[in-house]
């Protein structure tokens, strides 16, 4: 057994919540500097020079990436052999405070949907806590802005819609979001499950590196189809045209009852945030 402190979870946190606003993931940056290569159309590539400006200022400075510095989305795997001291969803919640005010970070939760008071220190984190096996806690943290969730969507299909649906249901939603989700977007798409899972396995997909694709092959060459399909709209980036709409997808699929055929879509922008850490 391990034992776990609520105060080492709150100081990774802090940290992590930090790390993820200031620098980006390898896959995302590789993912950048490849489409600025290859993208043809001159607008749109001196527009990707900028973002990349952007992102090489933020990390030498520890600023932001983006003014919206997001909802903190946390996703715990707490191994079955960890023994916590203290309480695990307060101990983030801490962690939260702490990072969002030494990064000097947006704070950006309202503690009613509808009556709109901010709470002041960007809690309650959003938190998703699964238990596997072993003796280690493992954090990510990923901040997801208002700029994109906003233009995520979920669908209950009927199974008679089958994959040209789930198709059409994609591009209708990245071609209805425009350039207001900040292009070039990447897309977390979920397929199955119930109406709650399906959300969950969206979200959950923009975690996964987006050069590694779905280990199953009909998935992974549908992720292939629909990336082709979506940087062939033209939005491009910042919505100025061109061939780099989207960085990436990934989808994730789950069993679901043989009347149902769940979809959903969680857009993020280029800058998709997440950072993990061990204890």
């Amino acid at each position: 057994m391990k034992v776990i402190t609520q105060e080492e979870i709150s100081s990774l946190v802090a940290r992590l919540c930090i790390q993820a606003n200031t620098s980006l993931p390898a896959d995302i940056r590789a993912a950048l500097d490849r489409a600025r290569q290859e993208e043809p159309w001159p607008l749109a590539q001196t527009t990707l020079g900028l973002l990349q400006d952007n992102l090489t200022l933020a990390g030498k400075k520890c600023l932001p990436i983006c003014q919206d510095t997001g909802m903190a989305c946390v996703f715990v795997e707490l191994g079955q052999q960890v023994v916590l001291e203290g309480d695990l969803e307060e101990a983030i919640h801490e962690g939260v405070r702490r990072g969002y005010e030494a990064g000097y970070l947006r704070k950006s939760v309202v503690g009613d949907p509808l009556n709109r008071v901010n709470t002041g220190d960007n809690t309650p984190a959003f938190i998703t806590t699964h238990l596997v096996p072993g003796d280690t806690l493992t954090i990510t943290v990923a901040p997801k802005g208002a700029g994109s969730e906003n233009m995520s969507r979920l669908a209950m299909l009927k199974p008679a819609d089958g994959v040209e649906g789930v198709k059409e249901f994609i591009l209708d939603t990245v071609l209805k979001a425009g350039s207001n989700p900040c292009p070039p977007i990447v897309l977390g798409i979920g397929i199955g499950g119930s109406f709650d899972k399906v959300a969950y396995l969206a979200k959950k997909a923009l975690l996964r590196p987006i050069d590694q694709p779905n280990p199953d092959p009909y998935y992974a060459a549908l992720e292939e189809e629909l990336l082709e399909k979506i940087n062939a709209t033209g939005i491009g980036p910042q919505g100025f045209g061109g061939r780099t709409t989207c960085l990436g997808l990934a989808i994730e699929q789950m069993p679901t009852h043989v009347a149902c055929l769940p979809v959903a879509v969680n857009m993020s922008c280029h800058v998709t945030r997440r950072a993990t850490g061990s204890l």
